[in-house]
């Protein structure tokens, strides 16, 4: 006897998303979370993420951010809670790098909204900043942030509303597929489905042995500033950024509680051996090296961190996801790796999850994020 037809593995971003898809098509699912919804032990956490549409990671993401954007504002709706805000985004540095070339090959491809702003405009826009003279701002008129931690939870409570059925504090101990379904065991207790969803993130190799070298968990800083004038970075008047500066890279959102801005270091993230050892404390050379960045690129703030706090992510090789059913593992979908960028796709990827698990195929294009290419590290 089936306890369901799906299994979800792990609701953060991705599985949240997942579990509300699911249940809204009528399909019955079990979620299970070794930790409390809307936790900070993996990717959600950090009061806001950030959702940009002229993307630096290349434009064959711009459609799936595009309707991305469609089911955060159906999950509002849905949910009544406010999860996106559209402030704008500046990207900002030389537009000769990779980066800021995406950014402009998404926006020729796409006729996204935006404007390049140069030189004294620039400057007398966004006083915040200090801009050198080979450097410009690209303003995402599309972009904004996400509150992480409501949004797991808002999408959660949708699933559960819709019939799904969560196990808080449940951890997974295994999973055995057989030709007539999948098994899976938590907490000593074995539930029995027919089809399981694995999206557990910078955990998924701890569950999944198999992909130990494939997906690497990787240890990611935020921290927060005060300003010299907090009304400069109220959201009306400073958009969320990326801030590149030969190879450093600082990104934030304005100030949610109008006591601090968030300003972090993004650029390679360390790896973390061990998800359960996750080291939380921030070093003081982590704190003077971001510091010392805010110092020369965002004048506007007081180089001096007032919060610090440590999450985590899953990673692949070349920082693009993986999405698919499992080689081997029968009735075994995964969605995982993203890398540090996934965040604000979560409900266009659960979207994709569902039409994985239920049709065996989606329309929306993810080739890129085959699970089958070459990933060894």
């Amino acid at each position: 006897m089936m306890d369901a037809d799906v299994a979800v593995i792990g609701v953060g971003a991705m599985g949240s998303m997942a579990l509300w898809q699911l249940a809204n098509r009528g399909v019955s699912v079990l979620g299970f979370e070794q930790f409390g919804i809307g936790n900070d032990r993996s990717a959600a956490g950090g009061e806001s993420r950030l959702f940009r549409t002229a993307y630096m990671e290349g434009k064959q993401y711009v459609p799936l951010l595009q309707e991305a954007r469609r089911l955060w504002r159906q999950l509002e709706q849905e949910t009544g809670n406010t999860l996106l805000t559209l402030n704008g985004g500046l990207m900002i540095g030389d537009p000769n790098t990779d980066a800021l070339k995406n950014v402009l090959q998404s926006i020729e491809a796409f006729q996204l909204e935006h404007e390049i702003i140069q030189g004294e405009e620039a400057t007398k826009r966004y006083p915040q900043y200090r801009l050198f003279p080979e450097e410009v701002m690209i303003l995402d008129k599309k972009a904004g942030f996400i509150r992480p931690e409501l949004a797991v939870i808002s999408a959660t409570r949708q699933a559960e509303a819709n019939g799904a059925v969560i196990h808080r504090y449940a951890k997974v101990e295994e999973i055995i597929p057989d030709n007539a379904g999948v098994t899976v065991v938590a907490n000593g207790q074995s539930y029995r489905v027919g089809k399981v969803l694995v999206t557990t993130g910078a955990w998924t190799k701890k569950l999944m042995p198999k992909w130990n070298t494939k997906i690497e968990a990787r240890r990611l800083v935020l921290t927060w500033f005060p300003a010299k004038n907090i009304d400069q970075f109220k959201p009306e008047n400073f958009p969320i950024f990326a801030r590149m500066r030969k190879d450093f890279r600082l990104t934030g959102a304005p100030t949610l509680d109008g006591t601090m801005v968030k300003a972090s270091n993004t650029k390679n993230p360390a790896n973390v051996p061990d998800p359960g050892q996750l080291d939380r404390d921030v070093s003081l050379d982590e704190l003077k090296e971001v510091s010392e960045y805010v110092k020369e690129l965002i004048p506007g703030l007081i180089p001096d961190p007032v919060r610090a706090s440590v999450y985590m992510d899953g990673y692949t090789v070349d920082d693009h996801s993986v999405i698919g059913e499992v080689p081997g593992m029968n009735h075994t979908f995964l969605v995982s790796g993203f890398s540090g960028h996934g965040f604000k796709m979560s409900p266009v990827i659960g979207s994709i999850a569902a039409d994985l698990v239920i049709d065996g195929k989606t329309e929306h294009g993810i080739e890129h994020l085959d699970l089958g290419r070459n990933l060894v590290y």
